[in-house]
């Protein structure tokens, strides 16, 4: 690592063995038996208050899920911290609502009375929270690039914590949302990973503790700007969907999603999603420090004019050039205007927005490592998908466009890791490629919501 890392200390760590330890039991101090047993009781106590509205499969996923989060709390020492807190938070929440009760369970009127609920922890509060504090975040791991070098570290560390603090309530409003959803209607709770709204909740979250691990591993804050800025894109739409389509709003689930596939299916695939938007961000960051001047311009900014003069064609053009077709153009692109801006200013200013960057082996480290780990979640939520097809629509691949768009994206990270692996492949063609990845995945992810239909268009925009 070159003297330029800036180096996170104190701050979340790994938790290492000592050297001649071996067996997962050994080397455990209190507070790990101490976390483990707080996971069993609240597994029990969720199985004995929850059991009745279980089923089988339900009760298998809570099973695994207990040895799951000991053994994970273990090997990363500040998810026991935040676990036992979220678990708190939404209790507390669960019992606010417990009383004010009506005759099937909570009344969910209690979120606009109690001040706790209304202002902190009823689910839409805990998803607002979240928002903020992640773009509170985004700002100060920004302005760690321009001020002093104690004064970076310093903004650095509450990017840092705040980023976490938004970690928290996103657990908390997911948690919260759950319990909110079945206090509807019997037929009506699920787990909320349905729609584009509960989606991008988890998308926003999941993506920001892979970072908080990596920044520990790998000892540098540096790279917090890069990552928090495409979850603020993400909480940036999540905030318009909310208005524009009142997407908070708990609906009823549609026929092909009442399945407990989606319980797993649907994680797994944010796993990889959020992996890979991670290491295109970490890509886009070695990019800045490695590429020249021009290579930057035609790709940060002429390959996206091109991607969206396509993107634009195909929205619009297809309907004819009408007064309405006209307006969406001109939001269009004003919103694609400001991409363009802001990548011009990151060309610009690249010097101070590079100066305390990691080594370029960690950031090549770090982007394989991420991509292998999405990778392997998004080949397991694949194969998943595969048989919750069979299930749902009587046959395990239909070349739905959402099917089709996820081959690409594994088939591009497939392709990516094979050239790295038997190959080589490193350096600026290895991040230009990562970073692209990002386009691919946000297609599949959203763009095929937008300009394609199928079975899996559930979360039209």
């Amino acid at each position: 690592m070159n003297s330029a890392t800036h180096t996170a200390s104190p701050g979340p760590h790994i938790n290492i063995k000592p050297p001649g330890a071996s067996g997962p039991f050994s080397g455990r101090d209190a507070f790990d038996w101490l976390f483990a047993a707080l996971i069993v009781a609240g597994g029990l106590f969720a199985f004995t208050r929850y059991g009745a509205s279980m089923d089988v499969y339900e009760k298998g996923i809570l099973g695994f899920a207990m040895p799951a989060l000991i053994a994970l709390g273990w090997f990363w020492r500040p998810l026991r911290l935040l676990v036992v807190l979220a678990g708190a938070a939404s209790l507390l929440s669960i019992n606010l609502y417990g009383q004010h009760g009506d005759a099937f369970g909570a009344d969910l009127g209690a979120a606009d009375k109690v001040f706790w609920l209304k202002y902190a922890l009823a689910s839409q509060s805990a998803v607002l929270w979240m928002s903020l504090l992640f773009f509170m975040s985004t700002l100060f791991y920004w302005g760690g690039f321009f001020a002093k070098k104690g004064e970076a570290s310093a903004a650095e560390a509450i990017g840092s914590k705040l980023a976490w603090g938004g970690v928290f309530m996103a657990l908390v409003g997911t948690m919260v949302r759950w319990f909110e959803s079945h206090q509807i209607a019997p037929d009506i709770g699920h787990i909320p990973v349905s729609n584009l709204y509960e989606v991008f909740v988890l998308f926003c979250w999941m993506t920001a503790l892979f970072y908080l691990y990596y920044e520990a591993k790998f000892k540098t804050r540096a790279l917090g700007a890069y990552v928090m800025l495409v979850i603020s894109a993400a909480v940036s739409f999540l905030l318009w969907y909310s208005v524009a389509r009142e997407a908070h709003e708990i609906q009823p689930l549609v026929p092909a999603l009442q399945s407990w596939w989606m319980k797993i299916h649907v994680p797994a695939n944010f796993v990889g999603y959020g992996t890979f938007a991670l290491a295109a961000m970490v890509a886009m960051a070695y990019l800045l420090k490695t590429a020249t001047q021009r290579a930057l311009l035609v790709g940060l900014i002429g390959m996206p004019l091109g991607l969206i003069a396509a993107i634009l064609a195909a929205r619009f053009f297809a309907a004819g050039l009408t007064p309405e077709t006209l307006q969406g153009l001109d939001g269009w692109a004003r919103k694609m205007g400001g991409i363009l801006v802001f990548f011009a200013i990151c060309v610009t200013l690249r010097k101070p927005l590079t100066a305390r960057l990691p080594s370029l082996p960690t950031l090549e480290d770090l982007m394989y490592k991420s991509i292998a780990l999405g990778f392997a979640f998004f080949t397991i939520a694949t194969i998943l998908g595969a048989f919750w097809a069979a299930e749902a629509w009587g046959g395990y691949w239909s070349w739905d466009p959402k099917e089709t768009w996820a081959l690409i994206v594994w088939l591009n990270y497939a392709a990516w890791l094979h050239m790295r692996l038997m190959k080589g492949l490193r350096g600026t063609v290895s991040a230009w490629w990562a970073l692209s990845g990002l386009v691919v995945t946000t297609f599949a992810f959203l763009g095929v919501n937008m300009f394609l239909s199928g079975l899996h268009s559930y979360g039209t925009l």
